[in-house]
């Protein structure tokens, strides 16, 4: 009592698109270079990563790394947005050894000289020659500051005023009175700490 096993009709179709498939990956790769083969993520997003969105991204976040930065924008096509999401999300992943980014500097040449330029200036400047404060912290401390008064209960009376102007002058004010009473404050400190 033999058996005898036949393919019917859809066991025939299957075994046709099984093979078809199979002699399509097989032959028909869309692309046979080597790095797309070891790295699949990489090769669909190959294009190198604009130096601007580097520098940009590295501004944000000074503690990731330009290597990190670069390889993270390979991978997803040069998003600044998925970029920064990732490193607030999750961190970004550490590239492979064998990820050897082209360098920055010789791609971009004038970005890093136009931020390295402002550095080139006297780096510290205290807030007292920024807002050209001199003239106010040469008036005897001993003297009361009137100013600091009028002002704060004038803010109370008026509240926020319409004018532009006046809100912008208002603002000033307070700020001069901060940096100057903050420098007080440290002046007095020290002579106690002296």
């Amino acid at each position: 009592m033999s058996t005898t096993t036949s393919l019917n009709l859809p066991q025939l179709i299957l075994v046709l698109l099984i093979s078809g498939l199979a002699i399509r990956y097989f032959f028909f790769r869309p692309s046979s270079s080597p790095s797309a083969t070891a790295h699949p993520s990489t090769s669909r997003n190959s294009r190198a990563a604009n130096p601007q969105h580097v520098e940009q991204i590295a501004q944000m976040f000074p503690q990731v790394g330009r290597r990190e930065i670069i390889w993270d924008l390979q991978r997803n096509g040069g998003s600044v947005a998925a970029t920064t999401e990732r490193i607030l999300g999750r961190g970004l992943e550490v590239p492979p050894p064998s990820f050897q980014p082209p360098s920055l500097a010789s791609s971009s040449p004038s970005p890093p000289a136009s931020s390295s330029a402002p550095s080139a200036q006297p780096i510290p400047q205290d807030l007292i020659t920024r807002y050209n404060l001199t003239s106010k912290i040469q008036q005897s401390p001993s003297q009361p500051q009137p100013s600091a008064a009028e002002a704060a209960s004038e803010a109370k009376k008026a509240g926020w005023s319409a004018n532009k102007n006046e809100r912008q002058a208002l603002l000033q004010r307070r700020r001069e009175e901060m940096i100057l009473s903050a420098r007080r404050k440290m002046e007095e400190r020290d002579r106690k700490a002296v």
